[in-house]
């Protein structure tokens, strides 16, 4: 299964694949692999292997966790990293400061999926908004309520204390999965029970709440398998780009664009 970190440039990306590598047990984690310029940011993609295997041990999830280069010279890069992407993490900036950038990430990310003949519509995606401890953030109760008006699964994060990292990408496991089942019967012919495989998983990244408990700490949106006709284009875009509820867009403060210099604060 290939997972896809996506979002803007220090959005905290590679800050949620290193805490997840921190928490994986040496049986589960690959070597990360990180390629970074002299300004610390990721210069192509990160890579996260990890390895899953049931209670069973008749049954093992191999994943690939990859980030793309948030900034916009980088856009090349983006498409080729994205190209067989199972799911989706949207990593947003939570300041107010951020809202162009996150909608121009989300608009970069519809388009790259397409350029590679795939559909935002018919992928998993999860939206986490990371730096909830930097000051001039958007406030809890206003992005529930921008959360509730769509489908994806939107989580609170701050990433470098390793605070709803577990969280997102449990979540993003989970709709994948239940996606790719819905689609492929993968359940049935590897004779599996996919929850239980999810919750094996996390208890390898040494999750202290049952799984129930982790998704249920989204602000909105639904884990019902994407695709197929279950989640509208239109509210998909509404509820996660910009031009609407997430993301910020229309009618949002005036704020920098993707290609300006970025604050170095928070992860």
């Amino acid at each position: 299964m290939k997972l896809v970190y996506y979002g803007p440039a220090l959005s905290g990306k590679t800050t949620n694949l290193i805490a997840l590598h921190e928490r994986a047990g040496k049986d589960s984690r690959g070597r990360l692999m990180t390629l970074e310029t002299k300004n610390d940011r990721t210069l192509f993609f990160d890579l996260l292997p990890l390895t899953f295997r049931s209670q069973g041990g008749d049954v093992r999830l191999r994943i690939k966790l990859f980030t793309v280069p948030g900034q916009p010279i980088h856009a090349s890069t983006r498409k080729l990293v994205l190209q067989g992407a199972d799911g989706v993490a949207l990593i947003a900036d939570s300041r107010l400061s951020e809202l162009e950038n996150n909608a121009a990430s989300f608009l970069d990310l519809r388009d790259n999926l397409k350029a590679n003949g795939s559909d935002i519509t018919k992928t998993p995606l999860v939206i986490q908004f990371n730096k909830r401890d930097l000051p001039e953030i958007r406030s809890d109760e206003e992005l529930r309520k921008m959360a509730n008006r769509g489908k994806e699964p939107v989580f609170t994060a701050v990433a470098r204390d390793g605070i709803g990292v577990l969280e997102t990408f449990v979540a993003l496991l989970h709709l994948t999965w239940s996606t790719l089942d819905a689609v492929h019967g993968l359940g049935q012919k590897l004779r599996v029970d996919g929850r239980a495989l999810i919750a094996d998983s996390a208890r390898q990244l040494n999750a202290a709440v049952d799984i129930e408990e982790m998704l249920g700490k989204r602000l909105g949106g639904s884990f019902e398998p994407v695709g197929n006709g279950q989640r509208d284009s239109a509210a998909s875009f509404r509820a996660a780009a910009s031009s609407s509820p997430n993301l910020g867009g229309p009618g949002a403060p005036a704020t920098r664009g993707p290609s300006t210099p970025r604050s170095q604060g928070g992860a």
